[in-house]
């Protein structure tokens, strides 16, 4: 028998190790089971928050992105001035277009001329959103107005914009314009301003440094304001910064208002002043003469008459109508010494000097020289010599043009001082302010007596024998126009002109005077005041004189 082996090879399939079954394959598709589950769960919910709790929320998200809103700037006001011819106007927004903004063109007629007046318009920074107390409030892009009546009707002239609602597709392509709300334009100002005088003025400052103020006497009315070298408007509103670089770099400061913002020695003109502070203070009266002597002395200094000191002759005894007809420094000069340098401050002050006048734009103060001042700033006493310099328009005394311009209205309208007016009265009822569109004068303590005798003396500097020769038997043509006739003929019609020149030496002593003069016409019934100033031009009568025939010449040349 053959013998069994102690170890057999068995079959691993025949093999088994216990009593319990295999159970893997039933707990993993459970698991999976739950899986699907719970994602179909969630899923369900999810859509459920999608379309049952936020579904408004998204449709409404999903209305955003399909429609877009652009905005469509309005038209700023229009400008026109007195007469209504359109200065300044807006085209329209091309609503054809599908930008985000829809912009408004703003065009100036005649920039250079206009710019001191009409100032311009750039965009808002954040200083000007910080203090933005307009009805209509500014939005991120928009323009605002910068100097002039850009600035100081800016409320006014803004408007409010409107919307283009169009619908896009995912890509953000134009499909379609769903509607179009209109913006409101700005409200349209009728200026005080009178064109033909403004451009004529401009035209005649052309090549030099100066200013030209004319208002119309009884109301303050700005019928002209002029600066130059001048600036274009056009130039800010369309961001040319070539240009507005140029402006900013010019030594020749384009940007700077010289009707306003400058400050100078007023000469002679100032000897107005004088006259009616001393006869108010009963220093003097219409009778009070003193003798020219050519030169007047204190201590070592000498103080001469011009008509002295260039032609070596005098004008003998003076009054206070003589004084202002011949603008005699040796009269002034004592008048000046009765007065005081306190009580020529104090009619400096009455006739609007000294301080800002109002008007709207920048100003400066200018300054009134006294002892007190010139001691707490030069430390230094104040000495005859000053009361004599500054009883002619010299020394420390500084104006601005339209100081002279305001003050020397005051002799036209017979004793009132008006706020000058940006604005025609009358002719703009829907301002923010309604302020800007009413007379604001006030009568000065200045009595019938001293007004008619500084009235004559002005009225006589204007006349042969005067100091203002350019305006002498000045008149116009009956049939209108700028065609000259002759003083003899039929079609002559004589204007009396009243008129203050002034020669104001500049600190510079190397350089031309200032040249000054300031009118009103016609003198027994005046219509118009005109203040001309030409820095370091030469003598006020020879300079300025010639500018103020030829602008009265278009003023009367035609009817308002």
């Amino acid at each position: 028998m053959n013998k069994l082996s102690l170890f057999q090879k068995g079959k691993v399939g025949n093999m088994h190790f216990g009593g319990r079954k295999n159970n893997y394959p039933d707990i993993f598709f459970f698991t999976y089971l739950l899986i699907i589950v719970v994602v179909f769960v969630f899923l369900a919910l999810r859509f459920f928050e999608l379309t049952v709790v936020k579904g408004q929320y998204y449709r409404t998200l999903s209305e955003q992105n399909r429609i877009r809103e652009l905005l469509i700037e309005p038209r700023r006001g229009t400008l026109l001035d007195r007469l209504g011819f359109t200065l300044v106007k807006n085209l329209p927004a091309d609503t054809s277009k599908n930008d985000p903004r829809l912009p408004s063109q703003r065009i100036y007629q005649s920039p250079e001329a206009l710019a001191p007046f009409v100032g311009y318009e750039q965009i808002a920074d954040q200083n000007n959103f910080n203090n933005d107390n307009c009805i209509n409030k500014l939005t991120l892009g928009d323009k605002i107005g910068k100097k002039g009546i850009e600035q100081v009707f800016d409320c006014d002239l803004r408007g409010r914009p409107g919307k283009k609602l169009v619908e896009i597709d995912a890509k953000g392509k134009f499909l379609n314009t769903l509607s179009i709300i209109p913006p409101s334009d700005g409200t349209t100002l009728q200026l005080a301003l009178d064109m033909d005088i403004q451009q004529k003025a401009y035209d005649l400052l052309q090549g030099k440094k100066g200013a030209i103020i004319a208002l119309k006497p009884q109301t303050g009315e700005v019928l002209g304001f002029v600066s130059t070298p001048s600036f274009s408007p056009q130039a800010f509103f369309d961001a040319n910064n070539n240009a507005i670089n140029s402006y900013l770099k010019s030594d020749d400061k384009p940007l700077f208002n010289r009707a306003t913002e400058g400050v100078y020695s007023p000469g002679s003109i100032f000897k107005l002043v004088l006259a009616t502070g001393a006869l108010e203070d009963k220093k003097i009266d219409e009778n009070k003469e003193f003798e020219d002597t050519g030169i007047l002395h204190a201590g070592p200094i000498t103080f001469g008459n011009w008509y002295f000191l260039e032609y070596g002759r005098t004008d003998g005894m003076v009054n206070v109508v003589k004084g202002l007809q011949r603008s005699n420094d040796i009269f002034f000069y004592q008048v000046g010494n009765l007065l005081g340098p306190e009580r020529i401050q104090h009619w400096a002050n009455v006739l609007g000097f000294g301080k800002k006048t109002g008007i709207g734009f920048d100003e400066a103060d200018g300054l009134l020289p006294s002892p007190f001042w010139k001691q707490e700033t030069i430390h230094d006493q104040w000495y005859t010599g000053d009361t004599y310099n500054l009883s002619i328009g010299q020394g420390y005394l500084l104006v601005t043009p339209l100081q002279v311009a305001q003050a020397t209205s005051v002799f036209a309208n017979n004793g009132t001082l008006c706020k000058p007016k940006l604005l025609k009265i009358g002719a703009n009822d829907n301002l923010t302010n309604p302020i800007f569109g009413e007379t604001e004068c006030k009568k000065l303590p200045i009595s019938q007596k001293t007004l008619d005798l500084v009235r004559t003396g002005m009225k006589e500097a204007c006349a042969p024998g005067g100091t203002g020769w350019p305006l002498f038997n000045f008149g116009v043509n009956k049939n209108g126009g700028n065609t000259p006739v002759s003083t003899t003929s039929a079609q002559f019609q004589p204007i009396p002109v009243a008129c203050k020149t002034g020669t104001a030496q500049t600190p510079d002593e190397t350089t031309l005077p200032d040249a000054w003069i300031t009118v009103y016409a016609p003198a027994d019934n005046p219509q118009i005041v005109l203040t001309i100033l030409i820095e370091k031009g030469g003598q006020g009568s020879d300079v300025a004189g010639p500018i103020a025939r030829d602008i009265l010449k278009e003023y009367f040349g035609r009817s308002e």
